[in-house]
């Protein structure tokens, strides 16, 4: 990604097409978090209608670990879930946040003990299922029109994140990644 525009440009319609689409299924989404959540991963778990986390799970939107823009969801969604300031203080320092804390906070919907999580999943998919399909449909369309208004936000985010992937701070970012270090990016002061 770092040294191949055609993986850029690749990434970046792979990026559009995934929130689109999501945004698009008139179908209820449920998303059961069992584990670490970063990357597309997060992506899709967060923009699930309903998202149920498992205790002690720990989610992150790493982008600036690496480097980049945190430009595919994440300037769209977080600042509706869980508010502009928890939004910038996740999203700037790439901080971990429980699944405890991420429900408190409203990033994701529920937060249930781990052996409870695929089962309150279910029973959540359930009773959409057994509900009243147009009326779901419908509200799941209403609610993600506030989504779509952000479309403006989400093309500069994506296109933000794509470009940072060409940068110095990325080749680092990855680099620092693969060798199991802290990054040292180039745009920062020397302290």
């Amino acid at each position: 990604m770092t040294e191949d525009y055609r993986a850029v440009m690749t990434m970046l319609e792979e990026t559009q097409d995934l929130v689109s689409e999501m945004l698009r299924c008139d179908t209820p989404i449920v998303s059961a978090i069992n584990g670490p959540a970063v990357g597309a991963g997060l992506v899709v778990a967060l923009l699930a209608d309903i998202s149920i986390a498992a205790q002690g799970v720990r989610l992150t939107d790493g982008h600036l670990r690496l480097g980049v823009v945190a430009g595919d969801h994440a300037a769209i969604l977080w600042p509706l879930l869980c508010g502009m300031a928890k939004a910038k203080d996740l999203l700037l320092t790439s901080d971990f946040i429980d699944a405890e804390e991420a429900a408190r906070v409203g990033l994701v919907s529920r937060c249930v003990p781990a052996d409870r999580l695929m089962d309150e999943a279910l029973a959540v998919a359930s009773q959409l299922a057994r509900g009243p399909q147009a009326a779901l449909r419908l509200t799941k369309r209403a609610l993600n029109n506030w989504l779509r208004l952000a479309g403006p936000i989400f093309d500069a985010s994506a296109a933000y994140e794509m470009l940072t992937f060409l940068g110095p701070d990325a080749k680092e970012g990855v680099q620092a990644l693969q060798e199991h270090r802290p990054p040292r990016f180039p745009s920062a002061p020397a302290s």
